[in-house]
């Protein structure tokens, strides 16, 4: 996933038991396709080329059973590691925090969430019979991708959709060699997480 056109889009599908999304660049062609394996005991997500899931091109694959504080690491086809991203326990309960690594076990980059109480209006009133059909509308977090000197790299934002299928990613700033690659493989593990927790 190199000199990728953005902005990205994420679209997941509705249509299936697992928690599978296509990715595409700006001009609407398709970048990969994400599929989240169902039932494991460490959770494991398989990024593909394309729907046809013909080739694949990388897995994540968490370091421990519970996701409190796990690291998910990406490796490509070959099995070589090129990143990590690691949640945030406690930090995470009240607003999404995570931490990107690099293959040597540096940290390049941190994900926060920008706005906490739109994470909470939209899982509240999502509850709600009709209202809840709607809150896809009204109610978009967006996650903002830093370096450690606070520099803006990237930012995912939930688009007005119901059931909060889509997601867009926009570069804010230049990437350096392989820091795309781990920017991307990171918001996709991570929207895996916050979407299943509401």
């Amino acid at each position: 996933m190199q000199d990728l056109y953005f902005p990205l889009e994420f679209q997941f599908k509705i249509s299936t038991l697992a928690n599978d999304f296509s990715v595409k660049d700006a001009g609407g062609l398709p970048v990969c396709y994400v599929r989240q394996k169902l039932f494991k005991l460490k959770e494991e997500v398989i990024v593909f080329n394309d729907e046809s899931q013909s080739e694949q091109l990388y897995t994540i694959k968490a370091n421990q059973w519970i996701d409190f504080s796990a690291a998910y690491v990406f490796r490509d086809r070959t099995g070589q590691e090129v990143g990590r991203v690691a949640r945030k326990g406690w930090a995470s309960l009240w607003k999404a925090h995570y931490e990107v690594y690099d293959q040597n076990q540096q940290q390049d980059f941190t994900i926060r969430e920008a706005n906490a109480w739109v994470k909470v209006a939209d899982g509240l009133l999502s509850e709600l019979p009709i209202v809840g059909i709607l809150t896809g509308y009204f109610f978009n977090p967006s996650y903002t991708v830093t370096r450690p000197d606070g520099t803006l790299i990237a930012t995912l934002k939930k688009q007005k959709s119901f059931f909060g299928r889509k997601f867009t990613v926009t570069q804010e700033s230049a990437f350096e060699p392989g820091e795309q690659e781990r920017i991307v493989l990171s918001l996709m593990m991570m929207i895996l997480l916050e979407r299943r927790r509401g």
